[in-house]
C-alpha cells in the first residue's frame, strides 16, 4: 500500500468538496464528483487488497505514535465498508445525473454534488479512524451534510423530515460523544485499542455502565434502531431519489459499523461485557423491528416510504445478528449489512426511474396507485424493481437469501429455534408489499388520463441500476466475497485486543 494512502481516503473527498464550489454548471459539478468517486473507489479497493494480502494497517497522522495521536487503523471489517461506500457512491453519482435535474432546484444542483462529497468524506472518515473522539468528528461531518441533502428536496416535507433528523440525528451524536466522554474518565485515552487495553483490566464501575448505556442510546439513534427509527422514514420519503439511494446504502450500514466497532472492539474483553449479554439485550427490539416496521411499511401508500420502514425492518436482521453474540452471528449481521446496501440501492433506484417519467415525489409519483400499468410502460425498471424484490423478500440465488440463511444458521447454533422460525415469518410480510407494487405495476390498468405510451429511464440510470441487480444476483449464487470477508472480519473482531498495533482493531 502506498505510505500515505490511508488519510487519502477522507482528505481526497473533503478536499474535492470545497473545489466543486468552482464548478457552478451542474455538468461540471457531476463529472467532478465522478472523477473524485472513481478515484476514492480505486483506493478503497487497493487498501482491501493490500489488508486481505499483509492484514490490518496502522497509520500515525502527523506521526504522532498512538495514543498521543490520532490513529487510522485499517482491517478486514474497514477495508470492506470503503469498498462498499465508495462502490456506492460511484453509482449513485452516475446515476443521479438525471435525477438530480428532475428533482433538485437548477440553482441547488451543484450544492448537492459538495454535499455529497463531504458525506462520503465523513461516511468513509468514520471506517477508518482508530481515534473514538476522531469518528466523532467525522460523524458530525457526515450528518450535517446529510441533512442538507435531505432539505434540498422539493416541498415543504423535505425541510421539515431534515429538521427532524437533525434534531435526533443531533440527539444521538450527543448521547455518543458522552459516552465516549465517560470512557475517557476511566481510562484516560481515546485511542480505541487503547481504550480496549484499559477496559479489560478495569473493575466494572458505574461510570462505565453509564458509559455504555449512552453509546447504544447513540449510535442505536444514528443507526434508526427500533424503535429509535422515528426520523428515517420520513427522511428517506421527501429526499430526492438520489439521496435516499445514497443514505439508504451507506448511512446506516456505517451506523451499524460503529456499533460493531464500539462494542467488539472498544469495549471488547471489559468485565461487564465478557458474556456478550449486551448482545442478546438486543434481540427483541431487533425482532420487534423486523415486525413492527414491515406491518407499518404493508400499509402504506408512498412507495419511498414503504421501502423506508422495510429499511427499518432489515436493520432489525441485523442487529440480530450481532445480538446472537456469536462469531457466525457476527458474520452474519455483517453479510446482511452488505447484501441490504444492494439490495435497497437497486429499489430506489429503480423508484427515481419512474419519478423522473411519472414526475416528482412531491406530486404523487411514488404513490402505489400511480405505478398503475408501469409495468407495460417502464418494462425494464420495472423489472429490475422486481428482482431487487425478490432479493429482499430472500428468494433462493438473491443476496437475500443468503443473508437469511446464514442468521437462520446462526440462530440454530445458539439453539434458538423460535427465532429462526420468526425470520422466516418477518420475511414472508416483505412478500405483502413487494406484491403491492408488482400488482399495481402488472395487473392493474393505467389510472384514466395517464399517459400509457412506453418511455424508458435513461441509460445513464438504468445502467447503474442493473449493476446493482446484477450484483444481488452475482453474490447470491457465488457467496465466496462477501461470506468468506464477512468470517474472516467476525472472526478478528472477537479476538482480543493485545496491543495498539494488533488484535482485533
Amino acid at each position: 500500500m502506498p505510505l500515505h494512502l490511508p488519510p487519502l481516503h477522507l482528505a481526497v473527498p473533503l478536499m474535492a468538496a470545497p473545489i466543486g464550489v468552482l464548478w457552478r454548471r451542474p455538468v461540471l459539478a457531476w463529472g467532478w464528483a465522478a472523477v473524485v468517486s472513481a478515484v476514492t473507489l480505486l483506493m478503497a479497493v487497493v487498501t482491501l487488497v493490500t489488508v486481505l494480502g499483509h492484514g490490518p494497517v496502522s497509520y500515525a497522522v502527523g506521526n504522532w505514535p498512538a495514543p498521543w495521536g490520532i490513529e487510522l487503523k485499517l482491517d478486514i471489517l474497514s477495508a470492506l465498508m470503503l469498498v462498499l461506500i465508495n462502490g456506492i457512491g460511484l453509482l449513485t453519482v452516475l446515476y443521479g445525473r438525471a435525477s438530480v435535474q428532475s428533482e433538485i432546484q437548477a440553482s441547488h444542483q451543484y450544492l448537492y454534488y459538495i454535499c455529497y462529497l463531504l458525506a462520503l468524506a465523513g461516511l468513509s472518515g468514520m471506517v477508518i479512524t482508530g481515534d473514538a473522539f476522531n469518528l466523532f468528528v467525522c460523524l458530525e461531518i457526515s450528518s450535517l451534510s446529510s441533512y442538507a441533502l435531505i432539505a434540498m428536496g422539493k416541498g415543504r416535507k423535505a425541510l421539515t423530515a431534515a429538521y427532524n433528523y437533525l434534531v435526533l440525528g443531533t440527539i444521538g451524536a450527543t448521547f455518543y460523544i458522552i459516552g465516549v466522554g465517560m470512557l475517557y474518565m476511566v481510562t484516560g485515552t481515546l485511542n480505541m485499542a487503547d481504550i480496549a487495553l484499559h477496559m479489560q483490566a478495569a473493575p466494572v464501575n458505574r461510570t462505565e455502565v453509564v458509559a455504555i448505556a449512552f453509546l447504544l442510546v447513540g449510535i442505536g439513534l444514528k443507526l434508526a434502531l427500533f424503535p429509535l427509527h422515528k426520523w428515517l422514514p420520513n427522511a428517506y420519503a421527501h429526499a430526492p431519489t438520489a439521496v435516499t439511494t445514497f443514505l439508504a446504502s451507506t448511512a446506516t450500514k456505517v451506523s451499524l459499523y460503529i456499533l460493531i466497532r464500539v462494542f467488539f472492539t472498544v469495549l471488547n474483553g471489559a468485565p461487564l461485557l465478557a458474556s456478550h449479554l449486551w448482545a442478546e439485550m438486543l434481540v427483541p427490539f431487533a425482532i420487534a423491528g423486523m415486525f413492527s416496521a414491515s406491518l407499518v411499511a404493508i400499509f402504506q401508500t408512498n412507495i419511498k416510504k414503504m421501502l423506508a420502514y422495510s429499511s427499518v425492518a432489515q436493520i432489525g436482521y441485523m442487529a440480530l445478528g450481532l445480538g446472537f453474540g456469536t462469531v457466525n452471528g457476527l458474520a452474519a449481521g455483517i453479510i446482511h449489512m452488505i447484501n441490504h446496501a444492494m439490495i435497497k440501492g437497486a429499489l430506489f433506484m429503480a423508484v427515481g426511474c419512474a419519478v423522473l417519467r411519472i414526475g416528482t415525489s412531491a406530486s404523487g409519483a411514488v404513490r402505489v396507485e400511480s405505478w398503475q400499468g408501469l409495468g407495460r410502460r417502464m418494462p425494464l425498471t420495472m423489472f429490475a424493481f422486481v428482482l431487487a424484490g425478490l432479493s429482499l423478500i430472500g428468494v433462493p440465488l438473491t443476496t437475500g437469501f443468503v443473508s437469511k440463511w446464514y442468521l437462520m444458521m446462526a440462530a440454530f447454533e445458539k439453539g434458538w429455534w423460535l427465532v429462526a422460525v420468526l425470520i422466516v415469518l418477518s420475511s414472508l410480510l416483505a412478500v405483502v408489499y413487494i406484491w403491492r407494487v408488482v400488482e399495481a405495476a402488472y395487473l392493474r390498468p393505467a389510472l384514466p388520463g395517464s399517459d400509457t405510451s412506453r418511455c424508458e429511464a435513461p441509460l445513464s440510470m438504468l445502467l447503474p441500476l442493473y449493476l446493482l441487480v446484477a450484483a444481488n444476483i452475482w453474490f447470491g449464487i457465488d457467496t465466496r466475497f462477501t461470506v468468506d470477508l464477512a468470517q474472516a472480519a467476525a472472526s478478528a473482531l472477537f479476538q482480543p485486543v493485545t496491543g495498539l498495533n494488533g488484535g482485533a482493531q
